[in-house]
Order: C-alpha cells, then sequence, then structure tokens
C-alpha cells in the first residue's frame, strides 16, 4: 500500500508511514495434531493450499526511496507482480487507478471490509488503505510471486496468514537523510513532515522482525540486494518443489536405492603432500 509519486534524488517515496493500524485480525488456527505447527488458515478459517508463488513483503518508513527500489526491480525482474491495494485518498499527480491503486469511497471501502474481501487494512494518515486477499490466494496458486507494499502493522496481519512471505525491511541511511528527502518532495508540510519522522522513528524499531534489511544509502546497491533476496527465496526447496513436483519426485524420492544412482568414489587427498597437511 505504497504512494508512488517520487522524491526528487535517487528515491521515490513509499507509502505514507503509518500512525494508526486497524488491521482485521487474523482468525485462530486449531493446534496442529502431534509436533508440526499449525497450518496458515485463511480470514475463514480454512486451511491455506499451498501455493508455488513466493509473497514479498516490502516495508519502510515514508521516505525511505522502497517504491523506487520496487519498481526498478521489477523491471529487471518483471514475473514479479505488484498487488495493487485499495485506498480511499485522492490519486497524487501521475497515479494511475487500477495500476498504482484502486482508489474508492469510503463507503466502498467499508463494504468491501464486512464482506472480507480484505488481507489486511490500516488507517493511515486520516486514509484507509487495504490489501485483496483473494486476488494474492489465487495469484499465488497460480505460481505467480507477488509483491506488497505496507506498512508494518499490516504486514504483521499478512504473515499471520502468509508464515512463509519473505519479509523485506528498507531503511534510510540516517534520521537526517529521511528529513532531507520528505523536504525535496515539496508536497507536505513542516507539520506532516514532524509527523512522518516521528512515525518513522517507530517503524525503525519494528525492523527485527524481518528477515532482511537493506539499508538505502546507494541505489545500485540497494537495488542489487534486493534482487538477490527476490532470486534466492524463488530457490527455496518447497516453492521448487511445488513448482516441479513430476521432477522433485523422481530426484529425490525417499526409497531410491543407492544401486539406482552410480556415485563416484570421492578423490583421495594425500596430506603427506602437503606442507601443511597433519
Amino acid at each position: 500500500m505504497s504512494p508512488t509519486t517520487p522524491d526528487s534524488g535517487q528515491a521515490a517515496l513509499s507509502k505514507d508511514a503509518a500512525t494508526a493500524s486497524n488491521a482485521a485480525p487474523a482468525p485462530a488456527s486449531a493446534p496442529a495434531p502431534g509436533p508440526e505447527p499449525a497450518p496458515a488458515r485463511t480470514r475463514e478459517g480454512t486451511q491455506a493450499p499451498a501455493a508455488p508463488g513466493s509473497l514479498f513483503v516490502v516495508v519502510a518508513p515514508s521516505g525511505a526511496g522502497k517504491t523506487t527500489l520496487v519498481r526498478a526491480m521489477m523491471e529487471r525482474r518483471p514475473d514479479v507482480e505488484l498487488s495493487v491495494s485499495f485506498t480511499t485518498r485522492p490519486p497524487r499527480p501521475g497515479e494511475v487507478d487500477g495500476r498504482d491503486y484502486v482508489f474508492v469511497g469510503r463507503d466502498e471501502f467499508e463494504r468491501r471490509r464486512e464482506a472480507g474481501e480484505f488481507l489486511e487494512w490500516a488507517h493511515v494518515h486520516g486514509n484507509f488503505y487495504a490489501t485483496s486477499r483473494q486476488w494474492i490466494a489465487a495469484r499465488m496458486a497460480q505460481g505467480r510471486d507477488i509483491l506488497l507494499e505496507i506498512d508494518c502493522q499490516g504486514s504483521d496481519q499478512v504473515l499471520k496468514l502468509f508464515p512463509d512471505a519473505v519479509r523485506v525491511f528498507i531503511a534510510p541511511p540516517s534520521i537526517e537523510v529521511l528529513h532531507e528527502r520528505l523536504l525535496a518532495r515539496g508536497q507536505d508540510s513542516a507539520e506532516v513532515i514532524e509527523g512522518r519522522l516521528a512515525a518513522a522513528r517507530g517503524e525503525l524499531t519494528e525492523a527485527p522482525k524481518y528477515q532482511y534489511v537493506i539499508i538505502n544509502q546507494d541505489f545500485a546497491v540497494a537495488l542489487s540486494q534486493l534482487i538477490t533476496i527476490v532470486d534466492c527465496a524463488r530457490l527455496r526447496y518447497p516453492k521448487q518443489r511445488a513448482r516441479n513436483p513430476a521432477l522433485f519426485d523422481q530426484l529425490f524420492r525417499s526409497d531410491m536405492q543407492s544401486s539406482d544412482v552410480p556415485v563416484a568414489d570421492p578423490p583421495v587427498t594425500d596430506m603427506r603432500a602437503s606442507p601443511t597437511g597433519r
């Protein structure tokens, strides 16, 4: 749920940092028997199907440059799809309905929320934002990789339903640089900027919850790191198996006998020939 209006300079702004959130509560899941963890469940409480697609959750304070990084990564990895969020705020210059956000009135937003259409929702700086639950589940089941740009509170709710989501936190090199980027945008009053900085300080304390942290100081380096995270996440065993079930059944059968595949003897190293061998 990130605005796409760019900053001047190297980074575009991410979505407004959350000052308050009312993410829809995730349903309690029944404990699984034995030592196995309880499976992820949907809002209605039914078990979420295994999906070959990956879900990337990218979070950053407002002004950290998240949107520019995500867009540049997607230009290089076009098979990653950006989840288009719903919002009640008016479009900013250059934003397109259905591409950047689905812009709706508050009445329609509340109707969709009550109908259970949203994976999570949040109240951010006077406006509502939400993520479509049905769209994400359907695309991941088809093997598509989905990326969410959302606030920290929304991220917590997403992870309750998609615990294997890849979590990425993008941080500025300093609060001072963040302040400069917000000023350079030229869209907010001094009071609003101070509010965003206060929210950013709180959001930065959430970074330990994430698997990966990218410091967006040098844009090229940060972009390379984000692309690496995406590429590596796709190689996780569960995702590879879901995408290639027949191949994995053939290669990694538990009943495969050692005689089925010839194995060469490992080379023998003569440690006496090495001056450091002992």
